[in-house]
This record gives structure tokens, C-alpha cells and sequence, in this order.
């Protein structure tokens, strides 16, 4: 059966055009522009039907719509998340909550080892800090090797409370999180769960692994009544 297209006749039940097409396409080629043709299948030259010419025809239009309608996916892929949390060629275990903030109390670690006095590390520069035996990413380093490469993180987060009067209000307060540490990170003396948030107070006192070293929370201006962080959104 001769079907129109255009101006031309075409016969669908014939796998090869005719000569008198090929020439008439030939002319509409531009001069100095060259067409590649693809060689024939395998399978379509064992073809001896046009009925199987047919079939071929119809199903790799199918497959070209199909490609057509998909849409880009603009996604993270698997490989450009690793990325995105490495740092010094080490892959990041911890990732910020939206809800981190800096705090305007100057927090600070004071550090006792075996009852001995250890520098004092300041606390408050940063949303949040990476706490463990690799150097090379951590924020405070600590060399007991009970502890975790990437063992806990110290995270600042603003977070809503209710005032003495009942007035609801946000405020900037101190967490911890246990990063599935082998040997776990104590508060006051007591395991926490990991990959949980644990709300820090003032004069708690923190341990990882089996390290002997305790880190008191303390800021510049403790009392015996802590102070909330108010946040105030400009």
C-alpha cells in the first residue's frame, strides 16, 4: 500500500527506499554536507519480509518518544554527595541540621586530666564542631585511642522553649551527638545514644571512649543559674 507524504509516495511495505527516492533526497542535501549512514542490523538484513520491517520501524519509534518525554533529573547523584562531604580527601560522617546557628554565649571547654589543669578550649567561634582521633577534619582532637576517628560533634542549634511566663521564645543552646563511636561518649558519667541529639547544660561534664580526660562545659559568664541564648532574627 502507497502512502502520501508530502509531495512523496513511499511504499511502507518495502524495507529498501526506491532508487528514484534515494536521488530525489540526494538533491535536497545541500552541497559540502555529508550524510552518515548507519549500517544495517544483523537481524534487519536477515529480514526477507516488510511486515518485520514494520514492526522494527514502529517499535524504535516507541524508544525515541520515550527518550524524548524523559525529563533531566537534576538530583545529587551517589558520587557528588561523597564529594560534597569530603574534606582533605576524608569523607565527612556529620552533616549540620538547618537549624544551626553560632551562638553569641562564649562557650568553652575547660579540661581536666587526672585532676590536672589542660588548656582551655574555646567553644563558640563556630555553628558546630567535629570531635575525634583524625586530625586531618576534627576540631578538637582527641588521641585516646579508644576514641573514634570522627566520634561525636559538638552542635549549636537554635531552638524553641517556653519562658518562665509562658511566652514561647527561641534560643541558641549547646548539643551532642555520638556518631556511632565504638566506644560511645558519656555525659555526666552516663552513655548516650547514638546519633542522637543530647541538649547540653552548663557544668555538664563529657568523656569519650575511655580517655581519662573530662571536658566541663562552662561559659564566659556562668552562673549557678544558667542563662538563655535569646535569638534575635534581624
Amino acid at each position: 500500500m502507497e502512502h502520501e507524504r508530502g509531495d512523496r509516495k513511499y511504499d511502507r511495505n518495502s524495507v529498501r527506499p526506491s532508487s528514484r527516492r534515494s536521488h530525489e533526497r540526494q538533491q535536497d542535501i545541500p552541497s559540502g554536507i555529508s550524510i552518515k549512514k548507519e549500517p544495517l542490523s544483523p537481524e534487519r538484513t536477515k529480514w526477507d519480509s516488510g511486515n518485520e520491517a514494520q514492526e522494527y520501524e514502529r517499535k524504535n519509534d516507541k524508544k525515541k518518544a520515550a527518550k524524548e518525554k524523559e525529563k533531566p533529573n537534576f538530583a545529587l547523584s551517589g558520587k557528588l554527595a561523597e564529594e560534597t562531604n569530603t574534606f582533605r580527601g576524608v569523607v565527612i560522617r556529620y552533616s549540620e541540621p538547618p537549624e544551626a546557628r553560632i551562638p553569641k554565649k562564649r562557650w568553652r571547654f575547660y579540661v581536666f586530666k587526672d585532676n590536672e589543669n589542660m588548656p582551655t578550649l574555646y567553644m563558640h567561634r563556630q555553628s558546630a564542631y567535629l570531635i575525634g582521633r583524625d586530625r586531618k577534619v576534627c576540631d578538637l582532637a582527641v588521641d585516646h585511642p579508644s576514641c573514634s576517628k570522627q566520634h561525636a560533634a559538638l552542635q549549636y542549634r537554635l531552638v524553641p522553649y517556653e519562658k518562665a511566663d509562658g511566652r514561647r521564645a527561641r534560643a541558641v543552646r549547646p548539643y551532642i551527638i555520638d556518631l556511632g563511636s565504638s566506644n560511645e561518649t558519656f555525659v555526666n558519667n552516663k552513655p548516650i545514644e547514638p546519633q542522637r541529639y543530647v541538649e547540653l547544660r552548663e557544668k555538664d561534664v563529657l568523656k569519650f571512649g575511655f580517655s581519662s580526660r573530662e571536658y566541663v562545659l562552662l561559659h564566659d559568664e556562668s552562673k549557678d543559674d544558667i542563662l538563655d541564648d535569646d535569638y534575635q532574627e534581624h
